[in-house]
C-alpha cells in the first residue's frame, strides 16, 4: 500500500478511458497521478496521445500494471477479469468498470480471491443528488418505505456518444443497455436498500445479433418490491432515466442521472435546492469517486462499489438478459 502520490495507470482508451484521465489530471498531483495508459488498438492510443501528450503510453499491459498502485480497468467488459486478476498479481488493487465480467461464475471466483483489494465504477456512490436522497429518506420525509420503481428509455443504442464502441456494445456478448445503463440504478436500489434478489422477467431481443431492445422485470431490495422497464426507440430523448422510491407519506426519485427530487403533497416534484444537471454534477462525482480509489490503494476504508455489490448487481442483470422473450 502506498503513502505517497497514487498512481494509477489506465487500461482502455476508450470512453470512460478519457472521462476518468481528465477527471485525474484535475486533482492534486500531490495525492494521486496518472502514470500511464495502455490500450491494444494503436489508432486509439494515437488519439490519446494527441490530447494527452502529457501522459505516458506503455507498450503492454504487464508494464502498465508495473507502473500503477491502482489499476483503473475501462477496456470491454469481457477482458475485465484477465487484467484485474494480474493486476492482484502483481500487489496492486483494482479499480474496474462495470460489470465485472459477462461470466457470473467467473465474476463469483474473482470476488472470492479479490477480497476488498479492489472496487467498481458505480459512480451514483459519490453523486451528490444521491446524497441528498438518501438525507431524504433519513429524516423520514418519505415515511415507510414501500416501493421502487426504475425506468429507462433512449432513442437509439447505442446513444449518440457511443457509436464508436458499438463493436461491442450492441452485440449480446458483452453490450446492451442492461448492463451499460441499468446496472448503475440497480446498483442504487442495492445501496440504499438491500440486496437484489427474487428476479422474475424477461429481455427481448427482436433484431439478431444485437442488444437487447426491451426488458420488463420485477425483483426485490431487500424486503421492498422493485419494478423495472427499459426499452429502446420509444422515446426522442437520447437518454431517459428515472429511479423514484415511494414511501408511505411520500416519494423520493432521481432523474436524468442527477436530479434529485421530493414529491410535495400537491403531488409535483419540487428538485433538491443545490440540484445540477449531469454535466455538472459529474464533475463532482468523478472527483469524489477518485478519493475513493486514493483510500483503496492506501488500504483505508472507502464508500465505492465493493466487489460484492458490483456481483449482485451482475448476477440480477446476467440472469435477466438469459431469459429472452419468445
Amino acid at each position: 500500500m502506498t503513502s505517497g502520490s497514487v498512481a494509477i495507470g489506465i487500461i482502455g482508451a476508450g470512453i470512460m478511458g478519457e472521462r476518468m484521465l481528465n477527471a485525474i489530471l484535475r486533482q492534486d498531483p500531490a495525492t494521486l497521478h496518472a502514470c500511464g495508459i495502455w490500450d491494444p488498438a494503436p489508432a486509439a492510443l494515437q488519439r490519446m496521445r494527441k490530447g494527452f501528450p502529457q501522459v505516458g503510453q506503455m507498450s503492454d499491459a504487464a508494464g502498465l500494471i508495473a507502473a500503477s498502485d491502482c489499476v483503473y480497468i475501462a477496456s470491454p467488459p469481457a477482458s475485465h477479469l484477465a487484467h484485474a486478476r494480474a493486476a492482484l498479481a502483481a500487489g496492486k488493487t483494482v479499480f474496474c468498470e462495470k460489470p465485472l465480467s459477462t461470466d457470473v461464475a467467473d465474476a463469483r471466483a474473482f470476488v472470492a480471491q479479490a477480497g476488498d483489494r479492489g472496487a467498481v465504477n458505480f459512480p451514483f456512490a459519490s453523486s451528490p443528488a444521491v446524497a441528498a436522497i438518501r438525507n431524504w429518506i433519513d429524516a423520514g420525509s418519505i415515511g415507510t418505505l414501500q416501493r421502487i420503481v426504475i425506468e429507462v428509455g433512449f432513442a437509439a443504442w447505442p446513444r449518440p456518444w457511443q457509436v464508436d464502441a458499438a463493436g461491442w456494445l450492441d452485440r449480446p456478448m458483452q453490450g446492451g443497455f442492461t448492463r451499460e445503463v441499468v446496472s448503475h440504478f440497480l446498483f442504487l436500489a442495492r445501496r440504499l436498500v438491500g440486496p437484489l434478489h427474487g428476479l422474475k422477467g424477461e429481455a427481448s431481443f427482436p433484431e439478431g445479433g444485437q442488444s437487447e431492445r426491451r426488458i420488463a422485470a420485477t425483483l426485490r431490495a431487500g424486503d421492498l418490491p422493485v419494478a423495472l422497464t427499459g426499452a429502446v426507440g420509444e422515446t426522442s430523448k437520447d437518454d431517459h432515466n428515472v429511479w423514484m422510491l415511494e414511501g408511505d407519506r411520500g416519494a423520493v426519485r432521481l432523474r436524468d442521472w442527477s436530479i434529485a427530487e421530493r414529491r410535495l403533497s400537491d403531488g409535483t416534484w419540487q428538485p433538491a435546492p443545490d440540484a445540477l444537471p449531469n454535466e455538472q454534477a459529474r464533475p463532482i462525482a468523478l472527483r469524489r469517486q477518485l478519493e475513493g480509489v486514493v483510500n483503496l490503494a492506501r488500504g483505508r476504508p472507502h464508500h465505492l462499489a465493493t466487489l460484492s455489490e458490483a456481483l449482485d448487481v451482475q448476477e440480477i442483470v446476467e440472469s435477466l438478459l438469459r431469459r429472452a422473450a419468445a
